[in-house]
């Protein structure tokens, strides 16, 4: 069978999540998928699950290999597909079984290098979940990329939730940094495929439900703290790479940088914050001592943070705390009632549900 998607798997401890997982892959409506499952070591049940499901589909393939990192075990299935487009599941998420179909048919009617689409975040413990917009309807449905618009990089790595042409990725050699652990590895692939893909596509819906149960968990294993940093180092020596990119490429670059070590700090259990704050501090106090940060930068991060932290780092953890507490009161409210309006496009989502998308003018 010539296959029209290579779903790559990776797996480590997830047996409460798998078969749920594999149950909505299994049941695509696309039905020329390959299925590479990559145990990464896995302590509990997880491989006897995946040897049950690979008896009953032979589309599934099963690489068992010594525990290494989700980036070794996404390059495993990397190498090992033969699909035309690459889709990517974490064995403790789950979609809809239209979800190949629809990007397969989007992407090879738009001749794209990448099909993505929005996605919802689930929480298994209240069966809740609740549609991100992510992805405004005013950027979907037409061919972009980053040349045209360079946002396409700040969506969200979110790998999960888009098709990438096999082709693209090996003509490209785009694959994961093989970091220890299992954190951030998706954010230098990302930044690769958008700057480099001629040709992308979006879509607003959304069919991907991204479990949220342990995000937010402190991060307190010490191998894992700096991996955001090398995913963002690669990025560094991605973009030296390639002289051609712009100023454009860089500035992108340095936004998501921020942002992710934003986002990383904020995980951190707070024994473990002052140290990454240290080279939170010596990077951007570096880069703006040295006039590298223009205004596209700061109009894309949070102001008071940056000047907090370059300004007055003995006082960014207090900040850090009242940051963190208005996270958590906007989630909240978030999950009973939200109101975007992005691009000329009303949507309103109340308990999860999207109840009203249409165009204001």
């Amino acid at each position: 069978m010539e296959y029209k998607v290579s779903v790559c798997v990776p797996v480590y401890n997830v047996e409460k999540y798998l078969a749920e997982c594999l149950d909505s892959i299994v049941n695509q409506t696309l039905k020329e998928i390959e299925i590479i499952c990559v145990n990464d070591g896995s302590k509990d049940g997880s491989l006897d699950i995946l040897k049950e499901y690979a008896q009953k589909d032979s589309r599934i393939k099963i690489i068992d290999k010594p525990n290494s990192g989700y980036g070794a075990s996404m390059n495993r299935a990397l190498d090992c597909a033969t699909g035309e487009y690459i889709g990517i599941i974490e064995s403790d998420d789950f979609a809809q079984n239209d979800m190949f179909e629809n990007l397969y048919k989007l992407a090879k009617e738009n001749d794209a290098d990448i099909a993505k689409s929005d996605w919802y975040a689930y929480w298994s413990d209240k069966n809740f979940s609740r549609k991100n917009n992510r992805i405004s309807p005013a950027k979907a449905g037409y061919v972009t990329n980053f040349e045209q618009d360079n946002s396409l990089v700040r969506i969200s790595p979110s790998v999960w939730s888009g098709i990438y042409k096999r082709d693209f990725l090996n003509q490209n050699n785009i694959r994961f940094l093989e970091t220890p652990g299992a954190s951030y590895q998706d954010l230098s692939f990302t930044y690769k495929v958008y700057t480099l893909a001629k040709r992308v596509i979006l879509t607003d819906r959304a069919y991907l439900f991204y479990r949220q149960d342990n995000l937010n968990s402190s991060v307190k294993a010490k191998n894992k703290i700096y991996c955001v940093c090398d995913e963002y180092n690669e990025v560094e020596r991605f973009i030296n790479e390639h002289p051609e990119f712009t100023q454009a490429h860089r500035t992108c670059g340095e936004i998501l940088r921020f942002n992710a070590y934003m986002s990383s700090v904020m995980r951190l259990s707070e024994d473990l914050r002052p140290e990454f704050i240290k080279v939170f501090y010596d990077h951007f106090r570096n880069s703006y001592d040295k006039g590298l940060l223009n205004k596209e930068f700061f109009k894309k991060i949070n102001k008071k943070a940056f000047y907090v932290l370059i300004n007055k780092p003995e006082s960014f953890p207090q900040y850090l705390k009242m940051h963190e507490f208005k996270k958590k009161f906007d989630a909240f409210r978030k999950n009973l009632f939200s109101i975007h309006i992005r691009s000329g496009f009303l949507n309103v989502t109340i308990a999860g549900k999207e109840i009203i998308s249409k165009k204001l003018y």
